[in-house]
């Protein structure tokens, strides 16, 4: 019987589905030599180096309601039962499908219909948004903390799919009547 690790079984997801869409401040992650870049087929996979917990958890998100949630939730769980936090423990938010709006920088937000075609309306305004309203989280709970930001504080890492992503800007560009 054939068994892999964690690290080759995670780096194998990876190269096959996602990519990097939200990253942490630039100054974070030194981009790959292009050597290395060549040998993983042009992703850039030096991020899976920083995972380094003892406890991992990759989460396949594609539910805008409750996925961050779960991450959240269980961030909350290994601190409360156990004690630990990053960097002890590591997550790994995979993005796809309808969860899109979750990875979309503000500036997307403004120039594409992202709120009005994902239905996501903004708390302060009542209407499809024109910003990422995941990024920070809810304002009420369960769902305090639960935002990009907060996840990555504690060390979450997060990555889009591929194959959505094209999906995605081929029904956007379709929605603006562009290219």
């Amino acid at each position: 019987m054939y068994r892999t690790s964690r690290r080759n079984f995670l780096s194998s997801v990876g190269a096959l589905a996602g990519t990097a869409a939200i990253l942490p401040a630039a100054g974070d992650i030194a981009p790959a030599a292009p050597a290395a870049l060549a040998a993983q087929g042009g992703w850039d996979m030096s991020w899976l180096d920083r995972l380094t917990g003892k406890h991992k958890q990759v989460f396949d998100n594609s539910n805008l309601e409750i996925g961050l949630l779960v991450v959240k939730n269980w961030y909350d769980a290994w601190e409360t039962v156990y004690g630990l936090k990053h960097p002890d423990v590591n997550a790994v938010v995979g993005i796809g499908g309808h969860a899109f709006p979750v990875n979309a920088g503000d500036e997307l937000y403004r120039k594409f219909p992202i709120g009005e075609q994902y239905k996501i309306t903004d708390p302060d305004t009542g209407k499809p948004t024109l910003r990422n309203i995941f990024l920070d989280g809810g304002k009420t709970p369960p769902f305090v903390g639960a935002g990009v930001h907060a996840l990555q504080a504690r060390g979450a890492f997060f990555w889009q799919c591929n194959n959505a992503l094209n999906g995605v800007a081929s029904q956007l560009a379709a929605a603006v009547q562009r290219p």
